[in-house]
């Protein structure tokens, strides 16, 4: 079908090119702060203002590049520019939110994009051809993003904000527990909790090796003897002995059979104990999420990962914008009880699901 142009109202199509080209644009000055990332130029800028020479100097880099990248950040208002003097700056309130190890660091989001847009041509293929992309593809550097995506986020918000939500569960691991965490990445959350809480022992499960290497390396690091790693599909969590207590953080929407996950966290906990879920802040209707700015890329990474990863294992393909309606759904047809949701301090993008097995 040909659309006719004469019928077409201007201004709209004049607002709406207008929308695409700066979204285009933003997606461009992204891959320029990976970019400035990566290479220390942010760093460097944090350090001080300079020429675009005193710049390249102090992060160790070719100028020429430094110059043609500083264009674009200044342009995309992400770096200030003084034209009598040609030096560089880097406000402190931009700087905190691009450089240093709190969570307020936001450049690994625009690593994980860069990440996701390699496998647009995979994604594509699988629109026609169905499957997915499987999660080997994606790593290492997967690996590498997610950690960075979350261990500011965990030094600052698990035990100071996450665990006082979740009621009896810290003095329980006062007195000693076992826990487990399941699709535990790099086991940061492993270490911090095992620090924390020395009479209760922890277990990290996740699929990929190279993510549990660097869980058991710093475990050891830190001379953790309660904190250990397994290489394991938490879809054969072991029930015996049970857990006190299992968490996961942002991994039960990548399940290839998240009920059935959800269902064996069940069989495993012991009588009253609790899961613990840090999971996508969303709701399940499409309709609920319009006006959420979050919502277009909870549902671009999902098709460019979550969702991808899930099918090309023949899973359910649960999606990251599962939502809170249909996570309380299939909790309670998991068997837990008493489910309650939490906001995470300082962390608009999750949520926190407290599910308790009947005692």
């Amino acid at each position: 079908m040909t659309t006719d142009i004469s019928a077409l109202d201007e201004d709209r199509v004049e607002q709406f090119a207008g929308r695409l080209m700066a979204s285009y644009t933003e997606a461009t000055v992204t891959l320029m702060i990976d970019v400035a990332s990566r290479t220390g130029l942010l760093r460097a800028l944090a350090a001080g203002d300079g020429t675009s020479t005193d710049v390249a100097d102090r992060a160790g880099l070719v100028e020429r590049y430094v110059r043609e990248c500083l264009g674009a950040l200044v342009t995309g208002g992400i770096v200030e520019y003084d034209p009598a003097t040609r030096r560089y700056a880097l406000p402190p309130e931009h700087a905190v939110c691009l450089t240093g190890p709190g969570s307020l660091n936001l450049t690994p989001l625009a690593r994980l994009n860069t990440l996701l847009a390699r496998h647009v041509d995979g994604v594509t293929r699988a629109f026609r051809e169905g499957g997915g992309v499987p999660y080997e593809a994606f790593r290492p550097e997967f690996t590498d993003v997610v950690d960075a995506a979350n261990r500011g986020l965990l030094d600052e918000q698990l035990t100071a904000g996450i665990l006082p939500a979740t009621g009896a569960l810290p003095a329980r691991l006062e007195v000693g527990t076992r826990v487990a965490d399941i699709g535990c990445g790099t086991g940061h959350a492993v270490c911090l909790l095992a620090r924390a809480y020395p009479r209760s022992s922890f277990v990290g499960y996740d699929l990929a090796p190279d993510a549990i290497a660097r869980g058991r390396a710093e475990a050891a690091e830190w001379g953790l003897s309660n904190a250990s790693f397994d290489v394991r599909d938490v879809r054969q969590l072991p029930t015996d002995p049970p857990f006190g207590a299992v968490f996961a953080f942002d991994a039960i929407h990548d399940q290839a059979d998240p009920a059935g996950v959800l269902a064996r966290v069940h069989a495993a906990l012991e009588p009253g104990g609790i899961f613990v879920m840090l999971d996508i802040k969303a709701a399940s209707a499409l309709e609920d999420n319009v006006g959420n700015p979050l919502a277009p890329w909870i549902y671009g990474v999902s098709t460019l990962h979550c969702l991808t990863v899930s099918l090309a294992v023949g899973g359910a393909g649960l999606g990251t914008a599962w939502g809170e309606q249909l996570a309380l759904q299939m909790l309670a047809e998991a068997g837990f009880v008493d489910v309650t949701v939490h906001d995470v301090p300082d962390d608009p993008l999750d949520s926190v699901y407290l599910a308790h097995k009947a005692a």
